[in-house]
């Protein structure tokens, strides 16, 4: 899978890179704010890790809902999950950081089948 890794705090971002990598998947880049995220717009992107306070600000919600917009699986990936309170329409749900690597693993894996016969990881809170 094609994968983009929307986080500013760049050894949580390089973490994931190299997990998602040791998984076989392709990380299509970093994304620390909404300028570099556009950078990417023409990219195909299965699966977006997003977190929501990057280094413009507040902005991965607005980066999740653009992705989801553009077709992609977006998990988001935050320390503070309660900021999401019912969701974010389009995308699929929340991974509490720091999240382990199977969790990291479990959720990728969910986000790109997207079928309703795969039960979720319990490491994920889906959206409404």
């Amino acid at each position: 899978m094609r994968i983009l890794i929307v986080e500013d705090e760049i050894l949580v971002a390089m973490e994931l890179e190299e997990t998602l990598n040791d998984l076989g998947h392709t990380v299509v880049g970093i994304a620390p704010d909404w300028r570099t995220f556009e950078a990417f717009a023409a990219e195909e992107i299965d699966v977006a890790l997003v977190d929501l306070n990057l280094r413009d600000g507040e902005t991965g919600v607005d980066i999740g809902r653009a992705l989801a917009d553009r077709r992609a699986a977006v998990i988001f990936v935050t320390a503070n999950p309660g900021l999401l309170r019912d969701g974010v329409a389009g995308t699929i749900g929340v991974l509490h950081k720091p999240a382990s690597r199977k969790a990291v693993a479990d959720v990728v894996e969910y986000a790109g089948r997207r079928s309703a016969l795969l039960s979720p990881p319990g490491e994920l809170r889906l959206f409404a």
